[in-house]
């Protein structure tokens, strides 16, 4: 999928999928043109034409062209968001990417107008925590307000997301080598500048994520369970220095490969999420090397890597254990993310 962040100048305003903004918006073009040297992501499919377009904009103070006004907050404002749905999990991936802005920009709070017909979109909105806060009047219509404080508790990890809820939940170490580290995770998240994170376009930077694996006590994982995710060394240099803690991960579902009927609900359930390409899954399937099916939220980069060394030295990780997959101790995994300069305010400690 072809996601592009661009200027509103080098975007096609007469490109067929906006057409549907112009009748709904009749001040659109006048809007666009103003923003000529604003930046907005685009997806493009592969014929060249657009197929998602996202533009977000930060906004401090009260809100107060709706019914309730909005309180005083420091807000990120979905300005426009709109999908030709084919099948894709574009949707998701401008989730994340609202997310992703969320949270670098350290928001109180998400929220966007929708008309209440956009129905998908609306249930897409709010599987992820978004909630009706009013209505907006205009010459347009009336449109729905609909809000997502970032640090609101659920209790439910889609609902919860990006926030990681740490009270009575148990953390797990999951090392992940090279190869598939950069395929599961965006490989921003290994370089130093903090913006990576935001601008990151690539396919692999999406919400959910199923990984396989074949490491023992894997089968203890449940709903709700933090894997720290540890890159292994790229033995471009000493372990201790190449070997590093790189993002924070909450568990929707644990499933063993034998509980799938058949191969065709196997591939279904992987396909979607999965970093494996079509013919390695049916070999894993084949094989069943790889027993463990993990279905998990991609929540949170460490905006600095935490090292090997580090871990065990000033965190106190057993060195000579297996660095697999292995319990972290709520301290343990506290004095990490705080090492890696996770914004704790995403941390829920206390129920």
């Amino acid at each position: 999928m072809h996601l592009e962040r661009l200027r509103f100048k080098e975007i096609n305003l007469a490109d067929p999928f906006f057409d549907s903004l112009k009748a709904g918006y009749k001040e659109f073009p006048i809007w666009f043109a103003k923003k000529a040297e604003d930046f907005a992501y685009v997806f493009k499919n592969p014929q060249g034409t657009i197929d998602g377009f996202l533009y977000l904009k930060l906004e401090n103070g009260p809100v107060s062209d709706t019914k309730p006004p909005l309180p005083s907050a420091h807000r990120l404002k979905v300005g426009t968001m709109k999908i030709n749905a084919h099948g894709t999990k574009l949707g998701e991936r401008f989730i994340k990417k609202i997310f992703d802005h969320a949270v670098f920009d350290k928001v109180e709070e998400v929220y966007v107008t929708v008309f209440s017909h956009h129905s998908p979109l609306i249930g897409l909105l709010e599987r992820y925590g978004f909630h009706a806060a009013g209505t907006k009047e205009s010459p347009n219509g009336t449109e729905l307000v609909l809000v997502k404080q970032m640090k609101a508790a659920h209790a439910d990890v889609v609902l919860d997301y990006p926030l990681i809820r740490l009270h009575d939940k148990r953390a797990y170490l999951l090392a992940l080598h090279p190869q598939w580290h950069t395929r599961l995770l965006p490989d921003s998240i290994l370089k130093n500048e903090d913006s990576d994170i935001v601008q990151d376009i690539s396919h692999t930077n999406s919400i959910h994520k199923v990984y396989l694996a074949g490491m023992f006590g894997m089968e203890a994982l449940r709903r709700g369970d933090v894997l720290l995710i540890y890159r292994t060394s790229d033995y471009q240099g000493a372990a201790h220095y190449r070997s590093v803690a790189t993002s924070v991960c909450v568990v929707e579902e644990y499933r063993p490969i034998h509980s799938f009927e058949t191969r065709d609900e196997f591939l279904t359930y992987c396909r979607p999420y999965s970093v494996f390409e079509e013919q390695e899954l049916q070999r894993f399937w084949a094989e069943r090397k790889y027993p463990h099916v993990v279905r998990f939220t991609y929540n949170l980069a460490l905006r600095k890597r935490v090292t090997r060394k580090v871990m065990i030295e000033e965190v106190g990780l057993d060195s000579s254990a297996r660095w697999g997959f292995m319990s972290l101790t709520h301290g343990q995994f506290v004095n990490i993310i705080r090492k890696g300069l996770t914004d704790e305010g995403l941390v829920i400690y206390q129920a």
